[in-house]
């Protein structure tokens, strides 16, 4: 990690400190930073915005409510993340609804190299996996998340957390007859 990684973490962290003890424009700052992905994030589960918009609402006001209740500044971006899937599988529940995909969004691929269409196929592909498999890929893949902080998300064993990933994986792979998920096997292992 270069010194400016460096900077950039101990600044965030002592944002997220200052956050905890009150401070709102700190807090305003960090979920400002953090809006992209957890709109992204919400998107990905529900598939519609407006639903998307108001799971990232309801994951800002949990924050701001809550964020007092955060034990370690350097896992504050997970508990966020944890709020915002808590959401979204509260009102995929509520709502019984199946994820279908109907829009094109520009959003972050797995790699840089995969096309639009490469991206709708392995989204929707994503959208058919178990809870469980496309949490992991999605928080692997998606949020950059490692191995120990899906762990640590998930509460679970990192043993655990590399299974799903690669059965996850897996059935991405016979889903989609390959094509795609052997870029992402490349980038895991």
């Amino acid at each position: 990690m270069n010194k400016e990684s460096m900077r950039r973490m101990e600044h965030d962290e002592e944002m997220v400190a200052a956050a905890i003890k009150g401070d709102r424009v700190a807090l305003q700052h960090l979920l400002k930073d953090e809006k992209e992905k957890l709109y992204r994030m919400a998107f990905t589960y529900v598939r519609n915005e407006e639903d998307a918009i108001d799971i990232f609402q309801q994951t800002v006001l949990q924050a701001i409510e809550s964020v007092h209740q955060v034990k370690e500044t350097a896992y504050f971006s997970t508990w966020l993340t944890r709020i915002c899937i808590n959401k979204a599988l509260a009102l995929l529940k509520k709502n019984k609804k199946l994820i279908v995909l109907d829009e094109l969004e520009e959003r972050k691929a797995p790699s840089d190299s995969m096309d639009i269409a490469q991206q709708l196929d392995m989204e929707k592909a994503l959208g058919l996996l178990p809870e469980k498999y496309k949490t992991v890929l999605l928080l692997r893949f998606y949020q950059d998340f490692t191995v120990k902080q899906i762990a640590d998300f998930m509460e679970c064993p990192e043993g655990t957390v590399k299974t799903l990933i690669h059965r996850g994986l897996a059935m991405l792979k016979r889903d989609l007859k390959g094509v795609y998920a052997d870029e992402w096997q490349r980038e895991f292992n």
